[in-house]
């Protein structure tokens, strides 16, 4: 049996999906009506009768749809009935946590802003997190010392004190004052935890949840100064 009845019927799709794409690794290319139609004798051989076989090879089919839906599974041409791991399906398989990996790419599915977009998501998929995180933080110090006309010098932490304190060029003055501290301890913490650890030492991003999610911090806060840059005309 391709999977026990019990697990198929009661583990979420993703995850007998994954049982699946396993299996296939150590099977070799697949046919999927072959692999249906061999998986419900299976199963009626071992006893699984009438609706609750039927119940088994529905989830299995969603399964197997599942993988194809997410890159896992492709058409082996010419032959498009026979399907075979993809390059995408084998890093899933090789990673510690497929489904998180999995996850993580699908966080930086959405639409990044462009001055990161092509080039970090593109670090990530290669399983570059660390590089990818850097390279949206650092983006967000250089459109901040750009907006800011701050010196090629200025850096890091400072740069955001500078860029943001009370009567700098980045200050928005008509928030109030607690506001205008809490946008500037925002940016400082921001490049100050996720982008200058990366600048001096290595950085342990094996988690590409924690890397997707320092992306998307980096997005929002090029969005947030693109907002700022409009507001100052």
């Amino acid at each position: 049996m391709p999977i026990e009845a019990d697990r198929a019927l009661n583990l979420p799709v993703e995850q007998v999906a994954l049982h699946l794409l396993r299996r296939f690794q150590r099977g070799g290319d697949q046919n999927r009506r072959n692999f249906l139609i061999g998986a419900g004798n299976s199963y009626r051989e071992n006893g699984l009768k009438g609706d609750q076989a039927d119940a088994v090879l529905r989830a299995l089919a969603e399964a197997y749809d599942w993988l194809i839906l997410h890159g896992l599974l492709s058409g082996k041409p010419p032959q498009q009935d026979w399907l075979f791991i993809t390059r995408k399906g084998i890093a899933i398989l090789g990673a510690p946590d497929g489904l998180a990996l999995l996850r993580a790419e699908a966080r930086l599915e959405v639409d990044l802003h462009p001055s990161i977009a092509a080039r970090v998501r593109a670090q990530f998929l290669l399983g570059e997190y660390e590089l990818a995180a850097f390279a949206a933080m650092r983006q967000v110090e250089i459109r901040v010392r750009e907006l800011a006309s701050a010196d090629a010098g200025d850096l890091g932490v400072p740069l955001m004190a500078k860029a943001f304190r009370d009567g700098g060029p980045l200050a928005d003055t008509n928030s109030e004052r607690g506001e205008q501290v809490a946008m500037m301890n925002l940016f400082q913490g921001a490049i100050g935890v996720f982008k200058n650890p990366s600048s001096h030492r290595q950085v342990d991003y094996s988690d590409p949840t924690l890397a997707s999610e320092v992306v998307l911090l980096a997005d929002l806060l090029l969005r947030m100064l693109d907002a700022r840059s409009e507001l100052r005309g």
